[in-house]
C-alpha cells in the first residue's frame, strides 16, 4: 500500500481545512438568508473526499455523489469562488446558479454532479462504468453515496448490473451513522454495510474515514485494482458529520456529548498531531494556514456577492441538449403523431371489446 509522502500530508491538511472552514462560512451565511433552499454541510467527513479523490487520476476518472456536494469538487481543483457563487444563484457558479447546493458540476474535473434524490447517483454511477467499458477507457468511476440511501431499490439494481456486467465502479457508503435524523442500526440489520456486496459476489473493504492517510493508502490500491480488473466495489468508509443533516436539523436524535466525543476524532485533529508528530509542520504553520484560508474563502463570498445574477432571458438555457447538426425536428408534427397513434391505440383497444 503506498503511504502518502510528506508533501502530501501538508497538501491534504490544506485541502481538508480549506473544507472544512468553506463549509463554515457557507453556514453562517445560510443562517443570514444570503440563499436559501436545501444545505447539507460536510463538516466532520473531508478526510473521505481528500483521501479519495486524490487515489484518482483528477480530471480523467469520474466522480458522482449525493447533496452533500460541496467540498467533493473543491478537491477535484474546481475554484472556491465558482463554488460558493453557485450557492447564491450567481451567473458565475459552476451551473451559472441553475444548481445550487445540492447540484455541483464540474467538466474538467468529470465530477458528474451532486444529486437530490437519495440513491439516485447510484445508476448513474453503473452507466457511466458502461460507457468506460463500452468505448475502452482505462478509467473508473467513484460514486458517493450516504448510509441511508443503501436501502433504495435503485441502489441493488445498479449494483446488481456492475456486478454482472463486470463495470469499473466504486461504490462508496460514506457511514457518517445517520440517515437524516434515524440511526442507521435502526435502519439497516448489517453490522457492517460493506456486506451488502456479497448478495452480488461483489468484492468489499471498510475504510477508517477520520484517518485521512488510512483513507488514501486503502483507496490508491482499491482504484488500482479496479482500473485493472474492470470490477466494482462496494466500500464502507466510517466517518461522522459533525453537524446535522441539513442546515434546518435540530440535532434531536443524539446528545451534545456524543457529538463532543466524536470532536476527539475530528480527521483535521488527527491529521495535525501526525504532521507535528513527524516533524513536518510547526504550530506557527498552521496559523498561517488558517490565515491564508481565511483570505481565500472570504475572496470567495465576496465574489459570489458581487457577482450578476443570471439574465431572465437564459430561464430556458440547458433544460434540453443542442439538436444535431442537420436534424429538422418539428414539434407540432411529432405531437400530432404522436396524438394519432394514441388515438389509432384506442380504436383498435376499443374494437376488440
Amino acid at each position: 500500500m503506498p503511504a502518502p509522502s510528506n508533501d502530501q500530508l501538508v497538501s491534504f491538511y490544506k485541502e481538508m481545512l480549506l473544507g472544512r472552514r468553506i463549509e463554515e462560512r457557507v453556514g453562517q451565511l445560510y443562517v443570514q438568508q444570503k440563499f436559501s433552499g436545501f444545505c447539507h454541510l460536510y463538516i466532520g467527513q473531508e478526510a473521505v473526499s481528500t483521501g479519495c479523490l486524490n487515489a484518482i487520476r483528477k480530471g480523467k476518472d469520474y466522480v458522482i455523489s449525493g447533496y452533500r456536494d460541496h467540498v467533493q469538487p473543491l478537491v477535484l481543483g474546481m475554484p472556491p469562488r465558482a463554488m460558493m457563487a453557485e450557492l447564491f444563484g450567481k451567473s458565475t457558479g459552476c451551473v451559472r446558479g441553475k444548481g445550487g447546493s445540492m447540484h455541483m458540476f464540474s467538466k474538467d474535473g468529470r465530477f458528474l454532479g451532486g444529486h437530490g434524490i437519495v440513491g439516485g447517483q447510484a445508476p448513474l454511477a453503473t452507466g457511466v462504468g458502461w460507457k468506460i467499458k463500452y468505448t475502452k477507457e482505462d478509467l473508473v468511476c467513484l460514486c458517493f453515496i450516504g448510509d441511508a440511501a443503501i436501502n433504495q431499490g435503485q441502489f441493488h439494481e445498479a449494483m446488481n448490473m456492475a456486478a454482472i456486467w463486470n463495470l469499473p465502479v466504486i461504490f462508496i457508503i460514506e457511514n457518517n451513522l445517520y440517515g437524516m435524523g434515524t440511526a442507521i442500526k435502526r435502519t439497516c440489520t448489517l453490522d457492517v454495510l460493506a456486506d451488502r456486496a456479497k448478495g452480488y459476489n461483489m468484492a468489499q473493504a471498510v475504510v477508517d474515514g477520520r484517518n485521512v492517510i488510512n483513507t488514501y493508502t486503502q483507496m490508491t490500491d482499491i482504484v488500482e485494482t479496479v482500473r485493472k480488473t474492470s470490477k466494482p466495489i462496494l466500500i464502507e468508509i466510517e466517518t461522522y458529520r459533525l453537524r446535522g443533516h441539513s442546515m434546518s436539523d435540530p440535532q434531536a436524535y443524539r446528545s451534545k456529548e456524543d457529538v463532543e466525543s466524536e470532536r476527539a476524532k475530528d480527521c483535521l485533529i488527527l491529521l495535525k498531531d501526525e504532521l507535528l508528530k513527524r516533524k513536518l509542520a510547526e504550530e506557527s504553520d498552521f496559523e498561517t494556514w488558517e490565515e491564508e484560508i481565511a483570505a481565500v474563502v472570504e475572496d470567495a463570498v465576496t465574489f459570489a456577492e458581487e457577482s450578476p445574477e443570471p439574465e431572465l432571458s437564459e430561464l430556458w438555457d440547458d433544460v434540453l441538449a443542442p439538436e444535431p447538426e442537420g436534424l429538422v425536428f418539428n414539434a407540432d408534427m411529432y405531437r400530432t403523431q404522436a396524438a394519432e397513434a394514441a388515438g389509432t391505440s384506442l380504436e383498435e383497444a376499443m374494437a376488440r371489446r
